[in-house]
């Protein structure tokens, strides 16, 4: 079953304008299968797919004079080079491109944007359009169930995620999926960028971040516990991040002398990888973190979101010396709101001490039974 991806209208109107197109994810993202959809739409155009995991293709394509590069292309209108951060020095490989061949468009797809954005960020100035490409979205999923279908998904999407692999799999084909996954692609890139060789310290720091989801996350604790010091834990966690593993929320601090400016919170892009990690696919009503898996499954789906439809917002947690806090905090060119995450829907009160500095924020608690606007359905 092909489900279509939010971003596939943005990435096709930008062909064809001039620059480059770069499309970022993790792997087994579906960043191949949105690639050759575009491909199959523009059948009208001659056009041409390189995956460049094959060495013949990189070796083809590194430090290559522009003519080179046009021999090797040949007279395709379109092409998509597939894992572009494989091929060294990629950003002058696509400046020569972009440049000499202005009626070529290129799409360059990396799983890892530590590698491909370094490398292009300043060949390709004002050379690029990027996107990003994340699991699958609860609002991508809703033309392929029905109502009722849909609301007992839930539950089973809050264990098991978003991964495209994992989505139609039977619960045991989930969990097997998932632990592969875990192991063998969300480490890859992390493990190869500058040549980490400790897969046990980022395993281990991976559980230690899944088991603290929710929570503040100190790196002085995380390196005790782990046995590195913090600065490896702090360049570590930026890796990840940068893998499409994890995402960070910085403490929002204005008005109030005791809100907490320098903390951070920890969040996983994707449930099934967090519960991988730490071996818990149990059911929901079976598990302790109901609550915390509702809230990070809220806010990867609120960054979806806000990626796919190219809505900018700031976000944020809110605390205060005193244990006042608010769980997410946007802020859209100064506007704010607030948002409150219950699995449980319980009576709750706006913290005095945010209504009295924010007077003009909303905070709104989202719940399983009000969520659907909030990410987009």
């Amino acid at each position: 079953m092909i489900i279509q991806r939010e971003i596939q209208p943005q990435v096709e109107d930008a062909l064809f304008k001039g620059k480059i197109v770069v499309i970022y994810g993790p792997r087994q993202v579906g960043k191949t299968t949105l690639a050759k959809l575009i491909l199959q739409n523009r059948q009208e155009i001659k056009s041409a797919y390189f995956n460049c995991d094959e060495p013949d293709i990189c070796q083809a394509l590194t430090d290559k004079t522009s003519t080179e590069l046009k021999l090797f292309l040949g007279d395709s209108k379109l092409v998509v080079l597939d894992e572009a951060q494989r091929v060294k020095n990629i950003g002058l490989t696509l400046k020569l491109l972009a440049d000499n061949y202005p009626k070529m468009q290129i799409i360059a797809t990396g799983s890892s944007s530590f590698d491909l954005s370094n490398q292009i960020f300043e060949p390709l100035t004002g050379r690029k359009k990027e996107f990003y490409l994340y699991p699958f979205s609860l609002a991508e999923l809703k033309n392929y169930y029905s109502e009722i279908e849909f609301n007992r998904i839930l539950e089973n999407r809050m264990v098991f995620g978003m991964y495209p692999g994992v989505i139609f799999e039977s619960d045991k084909g989930k969990s097997e999926s998932l632990r592969e996954l875990a192991k063998s692609y969300v480490y890859k890139d992390a493990l190869e960028y500058q040549g980490i060789k400790n897969s046990e310290v980022v395993e281990k720091l991976l559980q230690a971040l899944a088991l603290q989801v929710g929570n503040e996350v100190s790196y002085n604790e995380i390196s005790s516990l782990i046995e590195v010091n913090k600065i490896t834990v702090a360049n570590y966690i930026q890796i990840l991040e940068k893998a499409f593993i994890v995402f960070r929320l910085p403490s929002f601090s204005r008005n109030l002398r005791d809100e907490i400016k320098s903390n951070r919170k920890i969040y996983f892009f994707d449930n099934g990888i967090r519960n991988a990690l730490i071996n818990n696919l149990n059911p929901v009503g079976l598990r302790q973190d109901a609550g915390a898996l509702w809230e990070n499954f809220m806010i990867s789906e609120r960054v979806k979101r806000n990626g796919n439809f190219g809505s900018v917002a700031n976000m944020y947690f809110w605390r205060t010396l005193r244990q006042q806090e608010i769980d997410l905090i946007e802020d859209r060119g100064g506007e704010l709101a607030g948002y409150e995450f219950k699995w449980k829907s319980r009576p709750g009160k706006v913290p005095v001490a945010f209504s009295r500095a924010y007077p003009d924020a909303k905070v709104e608690m989202i719940t399983k039974e009000n969520y659907k606007t909030f990410v987009g359905l």
